[in-house]
């Protein structure tokens, strides 16, 4: 379990302290700076939101050890009857544990694909209930009920997400205290193709096989391709990719990479 017992100040809070007290000792004999510090201050707040890697607002685990030759394999927004079968068949071909991101109204759509994720070895996280990209920037209302919607239909599968992935990777300073109140962790990536889920299929095996390191965490997506025509092309190249970090890495559930549960097993109505 995480401890949630006592807050310590996000990089965002000690930035914002920080630029306040300075701004306030220059306002008088340089305002000019003073407002700038002001503005630098709330840039970085604007900007930190779309930095999947940089943990501005809360501790955000992006990628395990950098000097690892393991990486791990994350699929975000299934599961999908168009795509969640071949990627487990593709991952129990290669002898692979990957970990499901997913969507909360998918889970109730498709039951049966997410007790398929379960039997076959594989862990599940949150990845919000409907996949709003302006989700971050909702009230802190709004941000919790759709997590703890998700996790209610988790629960039905006899496990409880521990990790988050918000959608698109956006973070916000409200994420952090719906988190502590959830019990559960934010994770992110290091890797991914630019595919704009499966929407730009055509040489992502490439794309990925030439930036990969040891320790990164890849994003792909359990999605149907944005295109009927771009189906074959996306199982060629998820098929292509998997055979070939099998052969460059070694393959490890996330939790192994990154040292952290990503669920926790409880009871339910569907337990796997």
């Amino acid at each position: 379990m995480i401890s949630s017992s006592q807050h310590h100040l996000s990089p965002a809070e000690k930035l914002g302290l920080g630029s306040l007290a300075l701004a306030g000792v220059t306002a008088f004999a340089a305002p000019a700076l003073s407002v700038s510090i002001l503005i630098f201050f709330l840039a970085c707040c604007g900007v930190a939101p779309f930095l999947p890697k940089i943990g501005f607002f809360l501790p955000i685990i992006s990628q395990g050890e950098k000097n690892e030759t393991t990486i791990a394999l994350t699929f975000d927004d299934g599961p999908s009857p168009d795509s969640t079968p071949y990627i487990l068949h593709l991952l129990a071909q290669n002898k692979s544990t990957a970990t499901f991101f997913i969507i909360g109204e998918k889970a109730a759509q498709y039951p049966e694909l997410i007790k398929k994720i379960l039997e076959n070895g594989h862990s599940i996280g949150n990845h919000s209930w409907s996949h709003d990209n302006l989700l971050m920037f909702r009230n802190s209302d709004n941000l919790a009920r759709d997590l703890r919607k998700t996790q209610q239909i988790l629960a039905e599968f006899g496990m409880r997400p521990l990790a988050f992935r918000p959608p698109v990777g956006i973070t916000g300073p409200r994420l952090g205290k719906v988190m502590e109140e959830l019990d559960m962790y934010t994770v992110n990536f290091s890797c991914r193709a630019f595919d704009r889920g499966n929407r730009r299929v055509r040489g992502f095996a490439q794309r990925i096989l030439g930036r990969i390191k040891g320790g990164d965490i890849l994003l792909l997506h359990d999605s149907r391709p944005f295109q009927d025509e771009q189906e074959e092309i996306w199982q060629n190249e998820l098929k292509r990719l998997l055979l070939t970090l099998d052969r460059r890495f070694q393959v490890v559930p996330l939790e192994t990479l990154t040292g952290r549960p990503v669920m926790e097993r409880t009871t339910g109505k569907q337990s796997a």
